[in-house]
């Protein structure tokens, strides 16, 4: 990229983060802190990985992909790569002050020692404050990573001690292209996963593989359908239910709600663009043909103000049973 004689970083639809990590590792000058935000499955513990094996890589053509280190880091098993995900609900803090100890050795193989902390805006207060000092006192051949779904889920302080890289979904064109060259997917089921996973590749590649999240995400569209059609205590049984899921589940069915009303208020409005639910345009056609374009914004607010209540904390059912009730 940019005439730069190194190898392309298995990193889709990203090419400006690759390139700028690129020129930060040649120029001897990558950051001690980085910061990955965008939603779930849109490449972000890709590009963690992706960094890792070029910090770590010993090949003259960083990352090779091939070397020892590249390939250990590729099955998470490098000694200097320490990868923390949540214990249950949460990222506690006896992790972050395991990995703190852990940072102040020497590497075991390479030059760096590479943290990456995921879904960190799950971390406790506690956990998130006992990673405060490692940011403020970076050794000089460690570099921290953490992953999150928005910058604004974390503690100010933790934010601006990092360089913050907010990756985007990918678009559709990209997405469809990457599963028929990269994963080898069918024509048709890769234009309908790439609509469907508004512009999560990591989805996308998962539900080609396991037709059980694609059997799962229709019957969440049903899900939403038949409450629709339902009753005011049906709604509030459903809320109940959904409400024992955890958080991230939660919001992951209210992005589908999302997707879904934003195709009903494209065709309310007779929009040309491309719809995500391709495959159930029927039914979509007789909800949009059933309210108007105002009630279908109405819905989308609704829908974003409850996400938006949910990252704030409170109470999950009282979320999902106000959003039901609100939704026509």
């Amino acid at each position: 990229m940019n005439g730069q004689h190194t190898l392309p970083w298995p990193v889709i639809g990203h090419d400006w983060a690759v390139e700028l990590l690129q020129r930060a590792i040649a120029a001897g000058r990558p950051p001690h802190a980085l910061l990955i935000t965008g939603p779930p499955g849109v490449g972000k513990g890709t590009l963690a990985h992706s960094l890792a094996q070029a910090l770590l890589c010993i090949d003259d053509r960083r990352p090779c992909g091939q070397c020892r280190a590249c390939r250990l880091v590729a099955d998470n098993a490098h000694p200097d790569v320490h990868w923390v995900l949540p214990q249950g609900q949460s990222l506690k803090i006896e992790q972050v002050r395991a990995l703190n100890r852990q940072l102040v050795l020497a590497p075991v193989e390479g030059s760096w020692q590479v943290a990456v902390l995921d879904q960190f805006e799950s971390a406790t207060a506690g956990a998130a404050n006992a990673l405060l000092k490692t940011l403020e006192e970076p050794s000089p051949n460690v570099m921290l990573i953490l992953l999150a779904q928005q910058a604004e889920a974390l503690l100010p302080t933790i934010v601006s001690r990092c360089q913050v890289l907010a990756l985007r979904p990918i678009p559709q064109p990209a997405v469809e292209r990457a599963l028929q060259e990269r994963w080898s997917v069918e024509p048709e089921q890769a234009r309908l996963l790439s609509h469907l996973c508004g512009g999560r590749l990591g989805w996308a590649v998962r539900a080609a593989a396991d037709p059980a999240l694609m059997d799962k995400h229709h019957q969440a569209v049903d899900d939403l359908l038949r409450v629709l059609q339902g009753s005011r205590v049906e709604r509030l049984m459903y809320a109940e239910a959904l409400a024992r899921q955890s958080r991230s589940v939660i919001a992951e069915q209210f992005e589908m709600w999302t997707s879904w009303w934003r195709d009903v208020l494209l065709l309310r409005a007779g929009s040309s663009a491309a719809l995500t639910h391709i495959g159930r345009r029927a039914e979509l056609e007789r909800l949009a043909a059933r309210g108007s374009i105002q009630e279908a914004q109405a819905a989308l607010a609704a829908i974003y103000e409850a996400l938006a209540q949910l990252e704030q904390n409170a109470n999950p059912r009282l979320v999902v049973e106000a959003l039901l009730l609100r939704l026509e």
